[in-house]
């Protein structure tokens, strides 16, 4: 049994759950890790000016691509239930008009962003030689939003197919594209950020568009293939709607980073600024597990809602919050110990860059104690088709009580209060997390078989 392949219409236990997710799981890390190695060579070979200019102005373009986390997320329930009612040719049709649809404004938006881009820069506070970085950095990622969006995208889809370990694969790839081409373009060939940025353009090709001629390959296994799409406003307004917490998630993170920088640059300067980026960048390795694990398992959950078989969603819910909790002990533990010896490879060139950063990290890392539920509880109402439940936690938690507490606790803590925070919006986050578990299981009957 263990060697077959697994299908979302399985009855799952932990150790198959588990092996459905971890590519997933892999594909966040390993996207994570590779964000990380743009930021290693930025510091090292290019200066922490470059480091916190890359940082500041990196806001833009994620706020940007937001779309093809609503549609990918979103998108990939809808299919999902839709498989889970039987109906693959619709399936098909609804995957191949959201690619389609997140592909063209993805283009409308790059050009938005070109043309906002130093007034933004300015307004977050950049200037001089930092304002001369951003602008450099943020004009080719800014080109590179469609394929950012595509592989966005992917990475939810392929899992729907029923393909998460050749989304590993596709994401090892653009990674291992992306590490190699920072490595020689930054530090051999010195060509700074802009080496970085094509880098990173490059490997978003890998990722974004290589998938897209698997899709089209009818003779493959997958359960997804791409056909002429057709237009269904309906549907895709559902999928905006119900993808709508990824890209309040989204929005939100680009949102209340420009926040942080500016608290920052109030409390600490250039310094805070660097100290920040380097907890973001190994923040991406905690939180990629919760949200790998998120949506590996959403996809299993929409399915089987879409074939009403409730024992088995009260089953992953059941078996989720376990791992959840489990992990979240671990990583927590973990942080910890690493903390000192992942901020000395991004500053160890400056020792009270590299005091204020450790310190900043083991008071950022309390939150990964509580975030692991709301991430799930978010993507686990996506999976259900509840959008607006599933909005309304990614508001509250990245937005609304993050902005709060980034503006109240520096007031009362000192610098100490915005490393803070996070922690802070996650504590309050996780009441209204657990208050929707209880409120929507009247609807939709989880808690019990």
């Amino acid at each position: 049994m263990s060697k077959q392949a697994i299908q979302l219409s399985d009855h799952f236990t932990v150790s198959r759950l588990l092996r459905f997710v971890v590519p997933c799981i892999g594909t966040m890390l390993f996207t994570s890790i590779y964000g990380i190695v743009d930021g290693l060579c930025v510091s090292n070979f290019v200066g922490k000016t470059a480091f916190a200019a890359v940082n500041l102005i990196m806001p833009l373009p994620m706020l940007i691509g937001t779309v093809g986390f609503m549609l990918g997320t979103g998108g990939s329930a809808i299919v999902a239930i839709t498989l889970g009612e039987g109906d693959k040719k619709r399936a098909d049709s609804y995957f191949s008009l959201f690619l389609t649809v997140a592909l063209a404004v993805g283009a409308a938006l790059a050009v938005l962003g070109l043309v906002i881009l130093r007034p933004v820069a300015v307004l977050l506070g950049a200037k001089g030689e930092m304002l001369e970085y951003a602008l450099r950095y943020g004009r080719i990622l800014l080109v590179s939003v469609p394929t950012f969006i595509l592989q966005n995208m992917f990475q939810s889809f392929f899992v729907t197919a029923e393909k998460p370990n050749l989304g590993f694969a596709v994401t090892v790839g653009a990674g291992v594209t992306n590490m190699v081409l920072d490595v020689v373009l930054v530090g051999l060939l010195g060509w700074s950020v802009e080496g970085a940025a094509i880098a990173t353009f490059i490997s978003q090709i890998v990722g974004g568009v290589l998938p897209v001629f698997y899709f089209l390959n009818r003779n493959n296994t997958s359960r997804l293939h791409l056909k002429r799409p057709l237009y269904n406003g309906r549907v895709l307004w559902k999928a905006c709607v119900n993808g709508s917490s990824e890209l309040m998630t989204n929005l939100s993170m680009s949102l209340v980073n420009i926040l942080y920088n500016y608290q920052l640059l109030r409390f600490a300067g250039e310094d805070g600024v660097a100290a920040y980026g380097v907890i973001m960048y190994a923040a991406f390795l905690f939180v990629a597990v919760f949200v790998g694990y998120s949506v590996g398992s959403a996809p299993i959950v929409g399915y089987h809602y879409g074939a009403r078989n409730r024992s088995e969603v009260h089953n992953l819910y059941g078996m989720s919050l376990r791992l959840i909790g489990e992990m979240a002990v671990v990583l927590t533990i973990g942080a910890m110990f690493l903390i000192p010896q992942v901020a000395r490879f991004f500053v160890g060139y400056d020792p009270e860059l590299l005091v204020l950063t450790t310190r900043a990290f083991r008071l950022y890392g309390l939150s990964f104690l509580i975030m692991g539920y709301n991430i799930y509880a978010s993507s686990f109402f996506t999976a259900l088709g509840d959008g607006i439940t599933s909005a309304l936690i990614s508001f509250l938690r990245t937005l609304l009580f993050q902005v709060a507490a980034v503006l109240v606790l520096p007031e009362l803590l000192g610098i100490d209060g915005v490393w803070l925070a996070v922690t802070a919006a996650e504590l309050a986050s996780l009441a209204v997390s657990f208050a929707m578990f209880r409120r929507k299981d009247r609807i939709f009957h989880y808690r019990s078989e």
